[in-house]
């Protein structure tokens, strides 16, 4: 197995950078020291280069000599890093200045710091001198110097790679993955259609081994037939999935969606379902593993007693995806009711036992998954290189391209995909070099026959990153099996790690959404949601290849899990990053038992009640996150153990119980992001303007309309701030004002404002002045509607905006609003619903996403006008305009009374999905006529009154004629 080049390339290039800052910092050293950093700066550097050589060379693999030669310059360069560290908590730069008081100052300041700096002093003499038989070790056993002048243009390896070239991806709406190589695709759909002579419930269990379509068969069904169904579930299962987590999963999509304050007007904008959605997100379904809790016989009667009331009497529908145990099934199977409204039930699973115990009546259907035909491997092949951004862009390059390539996966679709996101990332590879691929991978004709053999594929795909992009890679191990993983919390944890710098001209921030972008084409992950501004907004990793990627990196001892799907046998006693994917006792042990003196990353998934932050160094920590963690309240030590991190660089609290930030948060010198978004924090400490780093700052939650109250004076040090999001800004605060310090703001998201005339004109004032410098995103929640009144008097428009959210009263819409010409995301909260106020809008060139929100609990007069002109008999009929609107995909209106809507064959022509939420719908008219329409989801009040309903009816009479899909849910009113 090649050790992972990338890993220790990436370890070296983040301590250069600290050596450098250190170099560069005025402190008072012991003689000798600071010619021993240099040293070992330049020996690192050197080691970087020759790595970096290595991971590039034509050679294939590399020999036992030169991985332990790897592996000792990635220990030492991990001790290095921790002295480094080490360094910079226990002593700061010397005081400075002119002056008797200054060298009195310097003198007592070397004294108090004389023991801290010998230890220094000792540990980087001994670290020199280990680096320096490093360098000399790799000549005196012969390590191999990599062949030069060549680079793996033939056998991996990525050539010319700019980042440049991934910076910028296509806004787009995830497309369902519809089925390929269904042999009974017609009676699967008889199967799972109402019939009136199999009114029983009915099982289906489709089964295959993993990467063979499974899932992807079971979604297909699930959305195409969804709408025949009163009630809706699916959960994707894992082999220790907790069976009362997934019964609380499926109870919860069950029940009629509650009327929350999202729902009465603060409409959630941030995600677009997934290839495996219809609902808010089908594959971000998760079960966690099982928490070894007792059981507590009450709990599951009460459980089973409300699926019983809201299954009984309805037809369902459930999806329960990769079952790996009968027990599992067992075990859940007799919460669901029996009755004779032709209920379903579809099951996947790998393993024909299970399979067989899930079919044990006669109306029960067993599918078993077979491979593709050639035909449709090739199909398949060619729709994957398309949805690629970097696709082959004609016909002569594609001849370029053997039929080899897709014929060796043995028409397995995970291993198809796969290649297709290696051959579109090499337009320029030639015949030639894709037959050496082949013969490499499987010589004399073989072809990959199973999982196995798939490794072999993904071994080529990740040896042929580059390095950069390796190491990112890697630290997908981190998150469980199954888990959907964010874009920007993985990004922004890839900064924090010094696994990303800036390059060609982009910020870091810029840098790392570019290799998110690549792993997405490379298909080493795979989009889940798209939020509506056509950006992936979470990924996921198949099992198959977090497999591969897990044993990577235990390789390289880069993670350590605990209480992971995989079990990963480390080379070495010392935890660099530590993920907990379970805390029950038994795992919380295991890691009080190992040595967590050197762990600078820590994930937790679970529950805080087993932690102790005290059996941590805590000192070099420098990505602590606790997200959707509970047991703060009931464990206070642990807020402020975390400020004693002083060299920590993410912090994630969101989703906690946390409800107060410690006094001493300011310590924290070194932090970039804080996310204390979905707590109970109400305000950020006087401290906060302390925070020198900080680039992110995340609170308040949009959808229950909780805020971050800021401090008096935020200015503090923070200059170099790029998102505040969730704060509120309050009267006789001077933090209107000071938003304007912030110039590389580029987010900014206000959730609450109180009254003021004067804090209005300086707010006003802040805008413009943003708006001048780095601002793209703004977000203003105005109850009053006063300060929205008052956005026309603006002297200089925020023309560079790429998403505007209002919310408040805007009977009349800003007049600058259709100059934003680079605008991509619209949002209109207590907005007029109007033809008139549609036609100004629609030429907005680059527009995406569209969103219409009226609350029925407004209970302004003028609002209640509106939404009583909107009736289709007062002349309220609404029409899409026929030209405009080029660009958008996504339209959402959410209102009460939403009148008839009209869409014209040209208006919207590159729509793929809307979405109507509505108490009373008096008619949707031209959907037929939109030739990109995907998905159409509707979101009706369970009291609607007999007209809508029969609108509605009218609606899913259609199905059989429309190219879209139709899914309606219920909300209760």
């Amino acid at each position: 197995m090649e050790l992972a080049v990338g890993a220790s390339e990436a370890t070296i290039k983040s301590l250069l950078t600290k050596l450098g800052s250190l170099l560069a910092e005025e402190y008072a050293l012991i003689r000798g020291v600071r010619g021993d950093i240099q040293f070992i700066n330049d020996e690192l550097a050197s080691m970087q280069a020759f790595l970096s050589n290595l991971s590039n060379s034509a050679t294939d693999g590399h020999d036992d000599q030169t991985e332990d030669w790897m592996k000792q310059v990635r220990d030492v360069s991990y001790d290095i890093e921790d002295c480094v560290d080490d360094f910079a908590q226990g002593l700061r730069p010397d005081p400075r200045g002119g002056g008797l008081w200054s060298m009195i100052r310097r003198t007592l300041y070397e004294i108090q710091t004389y023991y801290p700096r010998r230890r220094i002093a000792s540990q980087i003499a001994q670290l020199k001198e280990r680096a320096q038989h490093v360098g000399e070790r790799r000549g005196r056993y012969g390590v191999r110097d990599p062949e030069t002048g060549k680079k793996k243009s033939s056998l991996g390896g990525a050539t010319g790679y700019l980042v440049a070239e991934h910076q910028q991806t296509t806004c787009q709406l995830i497309g369902v993955k519809e089925p390929v190589g269904v042999r009974d695709m017609h009676g699967l759909e008889q199967w799972i259609s109402y019939d009136d002579s199999r009114k029983q419930l009915g099982v289906l269990s489709v089964v295959g081994f993993g990467g063979v379509g499974k899932t992807t068969i079971a979604m297909a069904l699930y959305r195409n037939f969804g709408d025949q169904f009163q009630r809706r579930a699916m959960v994707t299962v894992s082999q220790n999935s907790d069976p009362e987590a997934i019964l609380r999963n499926i109870l919860s999509q069950v029940k009629p969606q509650a009327n929350s304050e999202e729902q009465k007007g603060q409409y959630s904008t941030g995600t677009i379902p997934g290839d495996k959605s219809v609902l808010r997100s089908i594959l971000s379904r998760i079960i966690l593993p099982a928490q070894n809790q007792e059981d507590d016989q009450e709990r599951h009667t009460g459980i089973k007693t409300e699926l019983q009331s809201y299954l009984k009497t309805n037809r369902y529908l459930l999806l329960i995806d990769d079952v790996w145990s009968s027990s599992t099934w067992q075990n859940i199977k007799r919460y669901f009711p029996e009755n004779d409204e032709g209920s379903r039930i579809i099951v996947t699973t790998r393993f024909q036992a299970v399979a067989t115990t899930c079919c044990a009546h006669k109306d029960d259907h067993l599918y078993p998954v077979n491979v593709l035909s050639d035909d449709e491997s090739q199909k398949l092949f060619e729709k994957s290189l398309l949805e690629c951004k970097r696709t082959i862009a004609n016909q002569q390059n594609r001849r370029k391209i053997p039929d080899r390539v897709w014929g060796m996966c043995g028409d397995l679709p995970l291993a198809i995909v796969t290649m297709a996101g290696l051959v579109a990332s090499k337009p320029l590879w030639e015949q030639s070099d894709w037959t050496k691929v082949c013969d490499s991978l499987f010589p004399e004709q073989e072809k990959c026959r199973k999982p196995e053999d798939f490794m072999r594929i993904i071994n080529f795909c990740y040896s042929d990153l580059p390095g950069d992009l390796k190491t990112c890679s890697l630290y997908l191990s981190i998150f469980p099996k199954g888990r959907e993983i964010s874009r920007k919390r993985l990004t922004r944890r890839w900064i924090a790690e010094g696994f990303v710098s800036e390059k060609q001209g982009l910020s870091v921030e810029d840098v790392a959404e570019t290799y998110f972008n690549q792993l997405i084409e490379r298909k080493i992950m795979r989009p889940v949601e798209h939020s509506s501004n056509g950006k992936v907004k979470s990924c996921q990793v198949h099992d198959m290849i977090l497999e591969y990627i897990m044993s990577k990196a235990a390789e390289e001892d880069f993670v350590t899990v605990i209480g992971g799907y995989w079990s990963m046998a480390t080379r070495s006693n010392k935890v660099r990053r530590l993920s907990l994917h379970s805390t029950d006792s038994k795992h919380a042990k295991k890691a009080d038992s190992m040595n967590l003196s050197h762990v600078r990353s820590l994930t937790l998934f679970g529950s805080l009640d087993q932690l102790r932050f005290k059996s941590f160094k805590t000192g070099i920590v420098q990505v602590l996150d606790l997200e959707g963690c509970k047991g703060f309240k009931a464990n206070h030590v642990s807020v402020s153990d975390i400020c004693e991190m002083t060299l920590l660089k993410y912090l994630s609290l969101r989703d906690t119980d946390i409800n107060k930030l410690p006094s001493n948060i300011g310590n924290l010198k070194y932090l970039e992001t804080l996310d204390i978004r979905q707590t109970e924090i109400q305000e950020l400490p006087k401290t906060a303007g302390q925070l020198e780093r900080i680039s992110n700052i995340l609170g308040g939650d949009k959808r229950t309309r909780k805020t971050l109250k800021l401090p008096k004076d935020i200015k503090g040090t923070m200059k170099g701030l790029r998102i505040l999001s969730g704060i509120e800004i309050v009267k006789g605060s001077s933090a209107a004002s000071d938003l304007g310090y912030f110039t590389r703001l580029r987010k900014l998201a206000i959730y609450k404002l109180q009254k003021g005339d004067q804090m209005f004109k300086d707010l006003l004032s802040s805008i413009q002045y943003l708006s001048g410098y780095s601002l793209q995103t703004l977000i203003i929640d105005d109850e009053s509607s006063e300060f929205l009144s008052t956005l026309d008097t603006m002297t200089s428009h925020p023309t560079d905006l790429r998403t505007l959210e209002l919310s408040g009263k805007l009977l009349k819409l800003p007049i600058w609003l259709p100059s934003l010409s680079e605008l991509i995301k619209l949002t209109l909260s207590a907005t007029a619903l109007r033809t008139d106020n549609l036609v100004l809008l629609s030429n907005l060139g680059s527009l995406f996403s569209l969103t219409f929100s009226i609350s029925a609990a407004n209970k302004d007069p003028e609002m209640a006008a509106v939404l009583e002109n909107n009736k289709s008999d007062s002349g309220g009929e609404i029409f899409v305009p026929s030209a405009g609107f080029r660009k958008l995909k996504l339209l959402r209106i959410f209102v009460p009374l939403l009148p008839s809507l009209n869409f014209s064959k040209k208006g919207t022509p590159l729509l793929e999905r809307l979405e109507l939420r509505f108490k009373r719908l008096e008619g949707v008219h031209g959907m037929d006529k939109l030739s990109s329409l995907h998905d159409v989801l509707l979101t009706v009040d369970d009291k609607a009154g007999k007209l809508t309903k029969s609108v509605l009816d009218d609606l899913k009479k259609s199905s059989s004629s429309r190219k879209y899909a139709l899914i309606v849910n219920e909300y209760q009113g």
